[in-house]
């Protein structure tokens, strides 16, 4: 058996080992030293040391929830409601395959330029979606851009719809 490496005080990520939470463990031939850790976040738990030192354990999961709540367009970061916003808009504009493409990109409607493969310019214009509210366009006929978008519930939505052409019905 080898000599017993002191990891107390040490950092690995975001863990920090306190203490020696078992001098050894047996698993089949290999023996392997548990240590009790804290998160940055709070948490405790047993993590195997081997783990630590080889990069395998650098926290308990929390970073996973952390950077779904904040803003980009980052792997973790397409949860957000103002991304899934910002990319229907695209959507809708540039997709031929999407539903609603022809009432928006068909009908010539476009992103501005800041807004079309900029998720964080966007979002410094427009900010977080209201609860209950939805991306706009005060102009139906013009572009998605800072001048020309809001953020509105669906009864104002609703009052500000096109009319087809010849009926007066809107779609």
């Amino acid at each position: 058996m080898g000599k017993l490496v002191d990891l107390i005080g040490k950092r690995f990520g975001r863990w920090r080992v306190l203490e020696p939470y078992s001098k050894r463990y047996r698993s089949g031939r290999t023996c392997l030293v548990l240590w009790l850790c804290r998160c940055d976040c709070g948490t405790k738990r047993v993590v195997i040391g081997t783990n630590l030192r080889a990069g395998k354990s650098t926290g308990c999961g929390c970073i996973r929830g952390e950077r779904r709540t904040t803003h980009g367009h980052t792997r973790g970061r397409k949860q957000t409601r103002a991304y899934r916003i910002w990319n229907g808009m695209r959507q809708r504009c540039f997709n031929p395959n999407n539903p609603a493409y022809a009432d928006y990109g068909g009908r010539g409607i476009t992103v501005c330029e800041n807004w079309r493969d900029d998720f964080e310019s966007f979002f410094a214009d427009m900010l977080d979606p209201p609860l209950g509210l939805t991306l706009d366009r005060i102009d139906n006929d013009g572009n998605y851009e800072p001048g020309n978008c809001r953020w509105a519930s669906y009864s104002m939505q609703n009052s500000n719809r096109r009319c087809l052409p010849k009926t007066g019905i809107t779609p």
